[in-house]
């Protein structure tokens, strides 16, 4: 244990954030860490406990945190960078955008307040790329295999590295103008600056990764010219088909789903496209469905685009308000109340709430009706489901909504078609490990989880790299 005491002696000490009204004017990051003494501090507050949760339960990759926080409690922050190297390929991303389960698990979480696990594990990295620590890795011998990885999000390019470190050629395509993925195009500037993810890509460039943008397999590239080009295929593609709200007036024009709505506004960031091509929410009163993680980018990115109120509803009951220490859940995540920065930078929340149906006029969106439910148990034992309360509805003046009530499966695309892939009941590519029906086909992340966790798409990554390396080997 570095400091016998820390976690007595020393509170918890979180990142600090720009003024709201400062933040709103511009789409760049605005978190600030703690400098390297509080930061070392905090480190320090972990009791090296004997089951350590955070690495096990809490981290898809099994990070080695205890030992990270160990060195950087003594400011060995180069050791510290080899530890976390050694399982993640993306520290600079979940370092910013994971929900962070590993400090749910915290075994100081039982009753008292986490180690800051996320923002050690992203100043060790940041402190690596400014060290120049953060090396290209070309493998020493080649394998004379290849590996086609469609799709270049977070599971595709941890497996990309892996593949290439392992000898072997990679080639990632990408149907978008750039490399990343709903990385670059689906996380506003504001939560990931791109070029956090451009540093990323010159390493992997230069270890002889290769990329085609611009490329969708399936209708640019045949499927089976890909599986005659290259030894193994790799389908990182996510889980793109959005949840809809079938309901009277979906219609009506003002109505998106959030990735048509949050794409547009990071390439208008990137000055990849102009301000009449996005879907404009300034001065407008806007309405976002669902809430979880992209609901809250859409109602940041609203504000940032002057829209003149934003309103976030969620078809669940509202989760437990815990003002208290600890995780009431512990060492399991808890579903508990949380607030994210777009929220406290004006939205108005509710929950057990529905749009029952759109009205308009000359063909556009102009309030929708909401109703209140009650979540009642089914009579043959299954799931609890939502019936409406009687006189809850009204109708509230809307000019935008954004439909961002999660992901249902895979895009049944061409590509998925052609190839005769077996899905499951949930229409996700089925696979056994991370090999598809098709031989020598293979897949990682949402593609056959459904939606989740970016740490855990990496996680997949990884492990669907080190299935294809033995394929080829064998």
């Amino acid at each position: 244990m570095a400091q016998e005491t820390g976690s007595v002696d020393r509170p918890r000490v979180g990142p600090s954030y720009l003024p709201v009204q400062e933040r709103l004017k511009t789409w760049t990051e605005f978190t600030i860490l703690p400098d390297d003494e509080v930061l070392s501090e905090q480190a320090g507050r972990c009791i090296d406990c004997g089951v350590p949760y955070c690495h096990t339960l809490g981290c898809p990759l099994g990070n080695l945190i205890p030992e990270w926080n160990e060195l950087v409690s003594h400011g060995d922050w180069y050791e510290a960078f080899l530890r976390l190297d050694a399982t993640n390929n993306l520290p600079e991303i979940t370092g910013r955008i994971c929900p962070a389960p590993c400090e749910a698990a915290c075994t100081l979480a039982v009753n008292t307040d986490a180690v800051t696990i996320e923002q050690i594990e992203l100043a060790i990295i940041e402190h690596a790329f400014a060290a120049g620590w953060v090396v290209p890795r070309p493998p020493a011998q080649l394998s004379g295999c290849s590996v086609a990885i469609v799709g270049s999000g977070p599971a595709g390019l941890s497996a990309a590295q892996q593949l290439r470190r392992a000898g072997h050629e990679v080639t990632v395509f990408e149907r978008s103008p750039r490399i990343g993925g709903l990385l670059r195009y689906g996380i506003p500037d504001f939560k990931l600056e791109k070029r956090i993810i451009d540093r990323r890509l010159e390493q992997m460039a230069a270890e002889g990764v290769g990329f085609e943008t611009g490329v969708t397999i399936g209708e640019d590239i045949r499927a089976a010219e890909l599986l005659e080009k290259f030894d193994a295929v790799l389908l990182a593609i996510g889980a793109g088909e959005p949840r809809d709200l079938p309901v009277p007036g979906r219609e009506l024009g003002g109505i998106h789903f959030a990735m048509d709505f949050l794409v547009p506004a990071n390439r208008f960031g990137a000055g990849e496209i102009d301000a009449n091509a996005i879907i404009s929410a300034e001065g407008k009163d806007v309405l976002v469905i669902g809430g979880g993680d992209t609901g809250s980018d859409c109602v940041g990115t609203a504000n940032r685009l002057g829209a003149k109120s934003v309103r976030q509803i969620e078809i669940l009951p509202k989760p437990l308000e815990w003002a208290e220490r600890g995780n009431p859940n512990w060492p399991y995540w808890p579903n508990i109340l949380r607030s994210s920065s777009s929220h406290l930078e004006g939205c108005e929340r509710d929950w057990s709430l529905t749009a029952r149906s759109f009205a308009g006029s000359e063909g556009h969106l102009r309030e929708a009706e909401l109703v209140r439910v009650e979540w009642k148990s089914s009579d043959n034992g299954g799931p609890p489901r939502p019936e409406e309360v009687p006189g809850s509805a009204h109708s509230v003046k809307v000019d935008l909504v954004l439909l961002a009530m999660g992901f249902v499966h895979v895009e049944h695309s061409k590509l998925v078609k052609d190839l005769g892939l077996d899905l499951d009941e949930r229409g996700n590519i089925q696979v056994s490990g991370h090999e598809t029906s098709v031989a020598g086909v293979y897949t990682a992340g949402d593609a056959h989880t459904g939606a989740s966790l970016i740490v855990t798409a990496a996680h997949h990554g990884r492990e669907a790299a080190r299935a294809i390396d033995e394929f080829l080997r064998a």
